[in-house]
Order: C-alpha cells, then sequence, then structure tokens
C-alpha cells in the first residue's frame, strides 16, 4: 500500500500532470482554439441528427458521456482540490476544463473518424491503424479494471454513505438496492443505458446548478470577494489570516489541474469510446458534442461548485478549518434555508447512479475488445458484485488502485494522440 502510494505521488504530482496539461495546450494550439466552436457543439447536440439508429443519438452520446464524467468528483472532488490547494485551484481547475476540451475534441474526432467494424475506441485505434496490439491489450485492460474501481467501488460507496447518513439505511441494504437497480438497466443493453442517461443526467445537473445558484444568490455579499480571491490567488499565495495562510500557487495548480483532469477524463480516452460508436455520420460534427461534454462538466458544474466552497470558506472560516474535505459541500450545502442537505444529497446519489450506469458501458467495452464479445453475462455479473462490494468496503485501498490503473489508460492515449496528431480536422 505505502509503495502504491509513493508511485502515485511521484508520477501524479509531477510528471503525469505536465504530460496532460501540455497536451491540452498543444491541442489547443494546433487546432485554432477549437474551444470557440462550443456554441456549435451544443446545439448540435440538441438536434436529431442522423436518421441511423445503431448507435447512440446526438443527445444521448452528450448525456452518456456526462453519465460516465458527472461523478462524485464534481462534489468531492473539487471541495478536495479547494481544501488541499486553496482558492486558487478552481481557477486552474476551470483552465483544464477548458483547455481540455481540445483533447477531448481531438480523441473523440478519431476515435469516430476510425472505427473498425461498427467499434470505435482507443483500442481499435492502437491495434488496427498504429499496429500496436500490445498497447492495445493494456489500454482494454486498464478500461475493464477503471469500471471496477473508480466508475463501480468508489460511486456505489458514495452512495451507501449518503442513504446512511440522510435516511438510516444499513450500507448493505443501499448496496443490493443499487445492484439491483443497475443490474435490471445492464441487462436491456445500450438502449436503455442512453434512455436511463438522457432522463437522469440533464434533470439532476439543473437541479444541482440550482442549488449552488440559489446559495450564491443568498450569499451575494461573498460573490465578489471569493472571484477576486480566486484569481488572485491562483497566481500569488494570498497573505491573509483565517485559515488562508500557508496556500500557495504550486498548491493552487497541483490540486486544480489534477481535479480537473480526473472530473473531465480528458487524455484518457474514454469519451472516444462512447462518440465510436454514435450514429452521426460527421467525425468533427460528433466531436464537436462531445466536447460540449467536458465543457459542461468541468468549465460549467466544477466552476460554480468551487465558487460556492470559496464563498462559504471566506463566510465561515472557521467552520472550514473544522471540517474533513469530504464534508465542505454538505456544509455549504446546509446553510441554505430549506433542502440544502436533501438537494446535495439528491444530487451525490443521481451523479453517482449515473456514473455506475455509463461506466458499465465503458468497461464493457475494454472486456468486449479482451474477449472478441463473449462472456457478456460474466462480466455484468462481475461488474455488480463490485457495486456491492464497493458499497460496504472501506475506499483507501481502491482509490490508490484507481490512479494507478488509470496511467495505464493515459499513456497508451497519449501515445496514440501524438502518433494520429496529422488526421485530427477541426473543419
Amino acid at each position: 500500500m505505502k509503495l502504491l502510494i509513493d508511485v502515485n505521488q511521484l508520477l501524479w504530482n509531477g510528471p503525469i500532470l505536465v504530460m496532460l496539461f501540455g497536451t491540452h495546450v498543444y491541442f489547443t494550439l494546433r487546432l485554432r482554439l477549437v474551444q470557440r466552436k462550443i456554441g456549435y457543439g451544443i446545439s448540435l447536440s440538441l438536434s436529431d441528427g442522423s436518421k441511423n439508429k445503431k448507435g447512440f443519438g446526438r443527445f444521448g452520446s452528450l448525456t452518456t458521456t456526462l453519465a460516465a464524467t458527472l461523478g462524485t468528483g464534481n462534489i468531492i472532488g473539487i471541495s478536495t482540490a479547494v481544501f488541499l490547494g486553496g482558492p486558487g485551484a478552481v481557477f486552474w481547475c476551470w483552465l483544464t476544463g477548458l483547455l481540455g476540451m481540445a483533447t477531448t475534441y481531438a480523441e473523440t474526432f478519431l476515435c469516430h473518424h476510425f472505427r473498425y467494424q461498427g467499434h470505435g475506441g482507443p483500442m481499435y485505434i492502437l491495434h488496427f491503424l498504429l499496429h500496436k496490439k500490445t498497447l492495445a491489450l493494456l489500454y482494454s485492460a486498464a478500461l475493464t479494471l477503471s469500471a471496477f474501481f473508480i466508475g463501480c467501488t468508489t460511486q456505489s460507496n458514495a452512495i451507501t454513505e449518503t442513504c446512511h447518513q440522510v435516511f438510516s439505511l444499513p450500507p448493505a441494504t443501499c448496496a443490493i438496492i443499487t445492484a439491483f437497480f443497475v443490474g435490471l438497466i445492464l441487462m436491456q443493453g445500450r438502449k436503455w443505458i442512453e434512455n436511463v442517461s438522457i432522463a437522469i443526467v440533464p434533470t439532476m445537473a439543473i437541479f444541482f446548478f440550482g442549488g449552488c445558484l440559489l446559495y450564491l444568490i443568498l450569499h451575494a455579499d461573498y460573490l465578489l470577494p471569493s472571484l477576486k480571491l480566486i484569481f488572485s490567488s491562483a497566481f500569488t499565495p494570498p497573505s491573509i489570516g483565517g485559515g488562508f495562510a500557508g496556500y500557495t500557487m504550486g498548491k493552487a495548480i497541483r490540486y486544480g489541474v489534477a481535479r480537473g483532469l480526473f472530473t473531465n477524463e480528458s487524455g484518457l480516452g474514454t469519451t472516444g469510446l462512447i462518440a465510436g460508436h454514435c450514429s452521426e455520420d460527421d467525425s468533427v460534427k460528433q466531436a464537436a458534442i462531445s466536447m460540449s461534454a467536458t465543457f459542461w462538466d468541468t468549465v460549467v458544474l466544477c466552476a460554480i461548485t468551487g465558487l460556492v466552497l470559496v464563498c462559504y470558506q471566506l463566510e465561515f472560516p472557521s467552520e472550514w478549518q473544522t471540517l474533513p474535505a469530504s464534508a465542505l459541500t454538505t456544509a455549504a450545502f446546509g446553510k441554505l434555508p430549506f433542502f440544502g442537505d436533501e438537494i446535495l444529497s439528491i444530487a451525490i446519489i443521481s451523479f453517482a447512479l449515473a456514473t455506475l450506469i455509463g461506466w458499465s458501458y465503458l468497461g464493457k467495452q475494454g472486456f468486449d475488445y479482451l474477449f472478441q464479445g463473449k462472456y457478456e453475462r460474466f462480466y455484468q455479473t462481475l461488474y455488480l458484485i463490485m457495486i456491492f462490494a464497493g458499497g460496504i468496503m472501506p475506499l483507501a485501498l481502491v482509490w490508490e488502485m484507481t490512479d494507478f490503473i488509470n496511467l495505464f489508460l493515459l499513456l497508451p492515449n497519449i501515445y496514440l494522440l501524438v502518433r494520429c496528431r496529422k488526421y485530427v480536422k477541426k473543419e
């Protein structure tokens, strides 16, 4: 365990973050600020698109992508970033999401453009275009394992903890109910995953966004000071009291960039797995739609969550100093005059449930590549077992394993992006 922690700290605190952030900057420049096309991507996601119903529709591809990326990281992850990195971490998280939109565009364009017999994803490009079958196998194995960890156990644990705290339900009972519900959806196949994502994701995102907006309206006196503090502490260490002393620009960058990378998964190739199975015929259009998922995930939702936390930090510094990072968003929502705890609890459960459903599809793509589409029921059964296990087990080791496994998603995918960069088109 200690060795695993040391390896993760060495890699994720320096070389990996530099490589990922550099990739975001490179594609931003190469694609000439493709982020400017975000309005186009949003409008496409809301239109009908292709009449071919064999893959995800435009809006379905967006919501399923968000289902996989909108998880507890958007709530708990950003609170950890602010707690450890200070208010400036919000700026770096937002900037990472903004630049990461270009990487999302690039990897989804490639996965959509280079499809093999109806399948798309980094492993198929690595295998059939770049002839790197070993890297394709490595990526697929890591993808399957990631589904069991970051996409499964961590999310089910968030659901059982929330249900236990709010409704006093035993964790084992919550875990069984969660596994049963997800199992019903998985047995119905891709179309049900898409339909459930369409039903859950927009509703809960608007619901959570509304709660954040209400908090900012009710605490408007702290809004402008919070914005000033976020931008100033992103570049200079603030020399003020109240618990802010000790935050540095280095910590803001480290935790802001890391949380931004994890919330939207830009650079891991997972968004491309959904783009590679869409009914859209035009790769440029699909890339623009997929890019909008990163926009909603990090540039919008993570940013407004971070702003709420900094407002709470300024207004209640004594409470901030006594609470653990995981409880800060809960404490902030507890300041709402009505239903604050309920709003956050429903958001956590819904986001985590959506991630369980979205990642079940991603993990299946890796499993199908490894076993040529065989043993589907075995994968589904194992996924449901991991949902139950995650609901009742301590997660310290799971998080470390997740960070380590993600390296084997990241490195093959970055290699792919570098090798195939010349194929990516903006229009």
